[in-house]
């Protein structure tokens, strides 16, 4: 496996090739547009931006708004192929055999989230009847995971099902990953 170029603190780490600010958007397929529209602005918050009629009675497309010019897109279609779990998704949550899935698949979406906020969110989401992970607290341990925090947990996160069994995770950085995950600065540096 190849390691990055190692970061010197304090410098910003650019894409020397594409002046790219973020994912514009990331799009999905649901079996159920109203349970899906339901999910993601009733239970998740997000409100839905944009609706597309599809030509030809092909479905429809729609944009839900993360927030910082981010969005979450699905696509309906009324004769899509069904779910596959364990080949086109998981079938299971983190720490089960279910995790794993195909080449060429989207494994999970992981939303950001404020770090003082993960508990808060984990109980408002228990609450609105998600069957959702305990929060785990990601190092370079042998097990990658702490039942607690200390200096070295990178990265902290909770895992859910949307209703078409989208892997979900709610993630925030921390200790000095932070830092690096907000280095990150989308003006080219390098000229071809």
């Amino acid at each position: 496996m190849t390691e990055p170029d190692a970061h010197r603190p304090g410098e910003p780490i650019r894409n020397a090739e594409f002046e790219i600010s973020g994912i514009n958007h990331l799009a999905l397929v649901c079996s159920d547009m109203d349970r899906t529209v339901e999910f993601y602005t009733s239970v998740l918050g997000m409100p839905l931006l944009k609706t597309i009629t599809l030509p030809g009675s092909m479905g429809y497309h729609f944009f839900f708004g993360l927030g910082n010019g981010d969005a979450l897109a699905f696509f309906w279609f009324p004769d899509a192929a069904p779910a596959s779990p364990g080949v086109a998704a998981p079938s299971g949550l983190p720490g089960t055999p279910g995790l794993t899935s195909g080449i060429g698949s989207m494994n999970h979406v992981a939303f950001n989230v404020p770090p003082e906020k993960m508990e808060d969110y984990r109980e408002r989401l228990l609450a609105k009847g998600v069957e959702v992970t305990e929060i785990a607290n990601h190092d370079d341990s042998p097990r990658q995971v702490s039942g607690k925090m200390h200096p070295d947990v990178f990265m902290r996160s909770m895992y859910f099902f949307d209703p078409d069994g989208i892997l979900l995770e709610f993630a925030c950085w921390t200790n000095d990953a932070v830092a690096l995950a907000h280095d990150q600065r989308s003006d080219v540096v390098a000229t071809v």
